[in-house]
């Protein structure tokens, strides 16, 4: 029999300001309410490139302008759900943006309950593990171009 592999892209967009960086509290979702996630995040678009879901997902979620060259790639990473057999894996990318133009805001009101700064040395313990790994080698400045989260083999996650 044949195995079939779903990879499902998305794109993840962490405004910074310093030392701190803009999360949004998640709600009425069904996938990580009550979490502080990345200020803006969403699947990569048919016929859409990641950095350009990046800039579409602030406009949408955030009410901001971020330029294409003013966003930085800071790892790719690829995640499962730590089952041998998974059939879904899913691979983010992970930008930050210093520069933009707007005031952040909350644009999907059903679906973000807060927006707010947090000091990278300060972050809520209500977020997803996977992100918290992004933030804290953000923090500790040695995050990988290339990251992985879920697989059963020591050798391959990180």
């Amino acid at each position: 029999m044949a195995h079939t592999l779903a990879l499902v892209p998305a794109s993840y967009l962490l405004l910074r300001r310093g030392e701190e960086v803009l999360l949004q509290l998640r709600q009425n979702t069904g996938y990580m309410d009550g979490c502080w996630t990345a200020g803006a995040a969403g699947h990569v678009e048919p016929g859409e490139t990641a950095r350009d879901a990046a800039v579409r997902e602030a406009a949408e979620e955030l009410g901001v302008s971020v330029a294409r060259d003013d966003l930085t790639l800071v790892t790719v990473m690829q995640r499962t759900d730590g089952t041998e057999n998974a059939r879904e894996q899913r691979v983010d990318w992970f930008w930050t943006a210093r520069d933009w133009k707007g005031a952040p805001e909350i644009r999907e009101p059903a679906k973000t309950a807060a927006l707010r700064w947090w000091p990278l040395g300060g972050l809520p313990v209500e977020i997803p593990e996977y992100e918290r790994l992004v933030l804290d080698g953000l923090r500790a400045g040695s995050l990988a171009a290339d990251t992985a989260v879920g697989f059963t083999n020591p050798a391959t996650a990180r």
